[in-house]
């Protein structure tokens, strides 16, 4: 076996006995989903006779696969990838070596994941065979590799199970994803109160895409939440229970103070005073409004001067332009050109 394969073949592998650690990301459930990807992504740089065939790199400890199209992108994100670098309540994280799959497309991603992605995803990271896929057309590729990096450097250091909110909120904050917590503010459903709780969360990270757009906010909330709970206000000591092998409910518990259902209910009053009517209002709801309020008074403004558009019309008629093209009016009398004037 070639040794730039090696370690996620044998995850792979380990995967298919029962022995692969747990995957926190949504999109893959089960450690045989993880050995199925693993094993499509090694297959894949088998030669193929057309211009999509994949091509196989090696960008420091990170193997890349992706197809000619985009060795360029993918070897920036592989370098940005090796860096070592530090995560929210984690510390410097090594992310050791990786396969790196940059697809051309969604077609494609959701090939290498077995359908098990949506078609709005822009990319998956299965922890435990240490493998990335990210779609080069899925937008930012480098904010992409940023949240799923960050599954990868939890995973690296919590072992134990913890819930889907939680690992996705944890790479929305740790990937900087400001934008997406700055929607929250305008985002009509949440404004209006239609916010699950928590277990309802991890549901909602599976729906369509704007439902789980705001569903990726809202589990950053969470993890802030939780940070803000602790009297350091800051996610290290709930991540140091977890690396020790504390449950996520005891961890949780000794952090905060708060059981889990307890948590689900602070955090809901902490979501209503956050985004309510008054901050939609205040940081754009007003401009949406004053813009439907100007299209609906130029809709108005039509129809009202209509009937006196109608009337300017009455009276006029203009002559088939072929049968004057050779005459020109003066004070009412007709004059022909001159050849000189044609």
């Amino acid at each position: 076996m070639d040794g730039g394969f090696a370690g996620p073949f044998l995850a792979a592998r380990d995967a298919l006995r029962g022995n692969a650690g747990d995957d926190d990301c949504w999109r893959i459930t089960t450690t045989s989903h993880v050995a199925l990807i693993a094993l499509f992504l090694l297959q894949a740089t088998q030669p193929r006779p057309t211009r999509d065939a994949l091509v196989r790199l090696e960008i420091g400890n990170i193997t890349v696969i992706t197809d000619r199209r985009h060795v360029a992108l993918a070897t920036a994100l592989a370098e940005a990838a090796s860096r070592s670098r530090r995560w929210l309540g984690l510390g410097f994280v090594d992310p050791g070596p990786l396969v790196l799959a940059v697809a051309h497309d969604g077609a494609m991603l959701g090939r290498w994941s077995q359908g098990r992605i949506p078609g709005w995803g822009a990319g998956f990271a299965l922890p435990s065979a240490r493998t990335i896929a990210i779609r080069a057309d899925g937008g930012d590729a480098f904010g992409t590799l940023r949240h799923e990096l960050a599954h990868i450097a939890l995973h690296q250091r919590v072992k134990g199970r913890v819930p889907l909110w939680f690992s996705e909120g944890y790479a929305v904050l740790a990937a900087g994803e400001h934008g997406r917590m700055d929607a929250l503010q305008l985002n009509l459903s949440v404004v209006a109160g239609r916010v699950p709780d928590l277990r309802g969360l991890d549901a909602a990270l599976r729906a369509g895409a704007s439902d789980a757009e705001a569903a990726y906010a809202l589990a950053g909330s969470a993890v802030g939440e939780l940070a803000r709970r602790n009297p350091g206000r800051t996610l290290d000591p709930l991540l140091a229970q977890l690396a020790a092998g504390a449950s996520f409910d005891a961890a949780v518990l000794a952090t905060t103070g708060l059981t889990p259902d307890r948590f689900d209910e602070v955090w809901y009053r902490s979501v209503r005073r956050r985004y309510n009517w008054g901050i939609w209002f205040i940081t754009g709801g007003v401009w949406l409004l004053v813009a439907v309020g100007l299209g609906v008074l130029a809709i108005w403004r039509r129809r009202y001067d209509a009937p006196r558009r109608a009337a300017l019309d009455i009276g006029w008629s203009l002559p088939p332009d072929e049968e004057h093209d050779n005459i020109i009016t003066v004070a009412g009398a007709p004059l022909d050109r001159s050849d000189t004037d044609r």
